[in-house]
């Protein structure tokens, strides 16, 4: 079995790492370099940050950041947020990130995937995909949360695959910063049908919810945000706590 992934998720706000709670009420966590400097010297196996208010007139200062970031970090590390275009995550990648990952643009111009995996390779290329729980349907969600999309998780998930996705980021809405536990039964289908690996998002609250994803969800990662930011989950001590349970961490 390959070893799980621990993935600390910085979501940045005007050059602030911020968290909220299903998508909403933003609060500050702490200035990302700073953070992503930390989280890489306590065995955090990669880093995901993303520009959660981009614009084109951010891009500038985002990528700037990146390339500070990368300075910092000898671990990889994933940028997203408003990237539409190959000339979009040239930008990023050339700044110094090792993965992009791309959301509500891939849902509006699918074949952005296709074009990325062809410049850049797969293995650079993260979908990302918002999801929230509508009785039987996990309907994909746009603009952070914000907008319903005709698509659903799984169907969707496959297509991205196909196109040349290498990850798939599976961020459940309705667990988002709730602390209740992951998705585990839509992330397990969502193992089954897919041959790439499956990041788990939204719901880490305690040390046992990391053990449930990757038994019960067969995620390949976690990410987990405000238990990291706000001290309630240290990753040293979640690496031996996932190893006391005979799960293979790095």
């Amino acid at each position: 079995m390959l070893a799980k992934r621990i993935i600390p998720c910085l979501d940045i706000k005007d050059g602030r790492t911020v968290k909220g709670i299903n998508f909403e009420n933003m609060r500050d966590a702490g200035d990302p370099v700073a953070l992503g400097e930390k989280y890489a010297k306590e065995g955090a196996d990669e880093l995901v940050f993303l520009d959660i208010s981009a614009t084109q007139e951010q891009r500038k200062t985002f990528a700037s950041l990146v390339n500070e970031i990368a300075h910092h970090l000898n671990i990889p590390f994933t940028v997203g947020g408003g990237i539409s275009s190959i000339a979009d995550a040239e930008k990023l990648l050339e700044a110094g990130a090792d993965k992009v990952s791309i959301n509500s643009s891939a849902v509006y111009n699918p074949d952005l995937i296709n074009e990325m995996a062809k410049a850049f390779g797969s293995q650079f290329v993260v979908v990302a995909i918002d999801a929230k729980k509508e009785v039987n349907n996990w309907v994909v969600h746009t603009h952070g949360g914000k907008k319903a999309t005709d698509k659903r998780l799984f169907s969707w998930a496959l297509e991205a695959q196909e196109r040349g996705a290498g990850e798939i980021l599976f961020t459940s809405m309705n667990h988002d910063g709730a602390k209740q536990g992951f998705a585990n039964d839509a992330l397990e289908k969502l193992h089954h049908a897919l041959q790439i690996p499956v990041i788990a998002s939204g719901g880490a609250g305690d040390y046992g919810h990391f053990m449930d994803v990757f038994t019960l969800g067969k995620a390949d990662a976690a990410l987990a945000a405000s238990v990291f930011h706000f001290g309630e989950i240290s990753v040293p001590e979640l690496k031996t706590y996932l190893r006391s349970k005979l799960i293979s961490v790095r």
